[in-house]
């Protein structure tokens, strides 16, 4: 029969696992919409990631192949299509980004022109609510609205105060909005500000909704490059076959393939998640390494993976290994046409949200 001596210990022990489930589904929870869910169980559809709040994408047939051989010559991804202003013209672009959708926007209108140093209180605490903060003014020579930063000796006749409510971590929380306006509205009562607002509850409810759609096209796409047999890759060898590739060895450990504004479009990662570092490429080994594309934030993602792919058989004829999924499986024809054929789908729900794939509107939600 158990003693009460050993009832108690089970009881602890019991507690503790309960404990540690709980800390790691609540972590995994944290972090799904960055880095998605584990890779799917069909060996054809392993190199797709899926966030785990996402339902399963359906497949659809191409009408035409993947022919790797018959893609064009140069390595050159298409640059990304900028979303369109979403206000009013006469915005710069941190101004035209903000919309009612994702950004909690409050709006002082001055009883008289004033500086950013008006909002000495909204500065020390700008980086208090875990998500990016935006000051956008009406300048008073100008009548334009830009982006206000808290030296500018620019005088304004109206501030709009904007806290981007979700990113790839989530949404914020209604406590956090409240924190947020609670500071606005002091600082617009000290310095005689007449302000607009929307409610908490209907702000937070459509940045709710814009995160489940978020979360439904957040998708990510890897290529696993292996050695055949035990065979281990040198550093220095991978830094040679990237640089064919103009891929630029970056301060996350990451070759980086980017557009001509400097945005990350392919990414060439260690596969056993140790970084790359330059003072360390020519001692480091690796049973391989992984191709990324991060369809949100590229534009023309269906295009940007058929560039991934020859960018994928470059590496291969210079490095002498396989393309296969994240079982080890060798890439099929008919698998790769099923997820260019999801990453088409994923590209026109975009589109048809007005959130256009690789736009600054979706890196910054997608960041």
């Amino acid at each position: 029969m158990m003693s009460d001596l050993q009832a108690a210990l089970l009881a602890i022990g019991l507690g503790i696992v309960a404990v540690v489930y709980a800390l790691g589904w609540w972590k995994q929870r944290q972090y799904s919409r960055k880095f998605g869910a584990a890779f799917g169980q069909s060996h054809d559809d392993a190199l797709y990631q899926v966030n785990a709040a996402r339902a399963e994408l359906p497949i659809e047939p191409l009408h035409e192949m993947i022919n790797v051989d018959a893609l064009p010559e140069d390595i050159a991804l298409p640059e990304a299509v900028e979303l369109p202003a979403l206000a009013e013209s006469g915005l710069s672009e941190p101004c035209a980004l903000l919309d009612d959708r994702c950004d909690f926007i409050i709006e002082l209108h001055l009883a008289e022109p004033a500086c950013s140093a008006a909002l000495a209180g909204l500065w020390q605490r700008k980086f208090d609510f875990r998500k990016p903060l935006q000051v956008c003014g009406l300048n008073v020579r100008s009548g334009q609205w830009e982006r206000a930063v808290a030296e500018s000796q620019t005088l304004y006749s109206r501030f709009r105060i904007a806290l981007q409510m979700l990113d790839r971590s989530g949404v914020i929380s209604v406590a956090k909005m409240g924190d947020f306006r609670d500071l606005v509205l002091g600082i617009a009562q000290a310095i005689n500000a007449d302000t607009t607002l929307p409610e908490i509850q209907d702000a937070h409810h459509s940045a709710q909704s814009l995160d489940v759609f978020c979360a439904e096209v957040d998708q990510m796409v890897g290529i696993n490059l292996l050695p055949p047999g035990n065979r281990q890759l040198n550093g220095e060898k991978i830094a040679e076959a990237a640089a064919l590739l103009s891929m630029k060895l970056e301060s996350d450990g990451a070759f980086h393939f980017l557009d001509a504004q400097g945005h990350s479009l392919v990414t060439l990662s260690n596969r056993d998640s140790k970084p790359f570092q330059h003072h360390t490429l020519a001692h480091l080994s690796t049973p391989g390494i992984i191709l990324m594309l991060d369809v949100p934030r590229v534009g023309n993602p269906a295009a940007g993976f058929d560039q991934m792919l020859k960018m994928a058989h470059v590496l291969a004829r210079e490095l002498q290994v396989n393309l296969v999924d994240d079982h080890r499986v060798p890439l099929t024809d008919a698998g790769l046409a099923r997820i260019r054929a999801q990453i088409s789908d994923v590209e026109a729900r975009m589109c048809e949200n007005n959130l256009i794939p690789g736009s600054a509107q979706a890196r910054r939600l997608f960041s």
